[in-house]
């Protein structure tokens, strides 16, 4: 039942927002997953410079534990800047080293700690509740950008937390995320494989394996579109998701159609979600909606 959108802008307009239009999309969906609501946003790059995102924990003394977090990453990297809004600090730092040292080391502050999001342009927030309350407590609204991916969840197998809550960042892999509406039925094998070669899992919920796995493929030197093939083939199950990087956007449904899934492309935008009404609440009318068919994968570059 969960909602999940996808917004590009292809023309620089400005005529439709990221934040916004993501948001507005979004709340036409809430009825699907009122549990948990998320979004990626991919801006500008920052002077080639790291954006994290990290979560400080459910609960407890959230300024001290940023400080913390912000005295640690400056033993290994130049802190360019930092801001904390309720639980989240976001950190803006040249860093020349690999991404899982400094995710590792991070999270080595404390219990509960989780970098959410790691990239030059991606930057992931989410929290337990509606859409309308993610936009009122971290502006997502006012958020400019090129792209982006949402998700509005309906919790039917794990817990209702922020860490369970999509979209997920691929951890290790810098501007790569993934939102999800449906069941990898495959996952615990899987995810039994990957803990083998030492992949650390942040949660019982099954669409983590897909992030996983792109960012497995990626790595191995595949391209996206590649990888997203394979997914057809290797991942079992009914699914619909949408993944993005810091320059392409892009989806792919089910062998058997199983979970819905429509997209618009104009001059303009290109939009995806699970229903129709989120893609006519975001954009309006005069274009057409056409509904992705099984097997289907489209991929879009900024």
């Amino acid at each position: 039942m969960c909602g999940i959108v996808g917004y590009l802008d292809k023309s620089g307009s400005g005529a439709f927002p990221l934040g916004r239009t993501i948001v507005e999309m979004l709340k036409a969906l809430d009825t699907r997953g009122p549990d948990s609501a998320g979004v990626a946003l991919f801006g500008g790059k920052i002077n080639g410079r790291l954006i994290l995102k990290v979560s400080l924990g459910e609960k407890g003394d959230f300024g001290g534990v940023a400080e913390e977090v912000s005295r640690i990453v400056g033993d290994v990297a130049e802190v360019q800047a930092t801001s904390r809004v309720e639980e989240y600090l976001r950190l803006v730092v040249d860093y020349e080293g690999a991404a899982p040292d400094l995710e590792k080391l991070i999270e080595s502050a404390g219990e509960g700690i989780e970098v959410v999001s790691m990239g030059k342009s991606l930057e992931i927030v989410k929290q337990v509740g509606s859409p309308e309350n993610l936009d009122t407590t971290y502006g997502v609204s006012k958020t400019d950008g090129t792209h982006g991916i949402g998700h509005t969840r309906l919790s039917t197998e794990s817990r209702i937390d922020l860490s369970h809550s999509q979209p997920f960042w691929a951890h290790g892999y810098p501007d790569l995320a993934i939102v999800h509406n449906g069941h990898i039925t495959n996952y615990h094998k899987l995810k039994r494989q990957y803990e083998q070669y030492g992949v650390k899992f942040y949660t019982e919920n099954d669409s983590e394996i897909i992030g996983i796995y792109l960012a497995r493929g990626l790595s191995a030197g595949a391209s996206l579109r590649e990888v997203m093939a394979a997914s057809l083939e290797e991942l079992d199950g009914s699914f619909s998701y949408l993944v993005a990087t810091g320059s392409e956007i892009g989806f792919v449904r089910d062998p058997f159609a199983l979970k819905p899934l429509l997209y618009a492309e104009t001059d303009e935008f290109v939009a995806v979600a699970t229903e129709e009404i989120a893609i006519r609440e975001g954009f309006g009318n005069g274009f057409a909606v056409v509904e992705a068919q099984a097997k289907d994968l489209q991929l879009w570059q900024k």
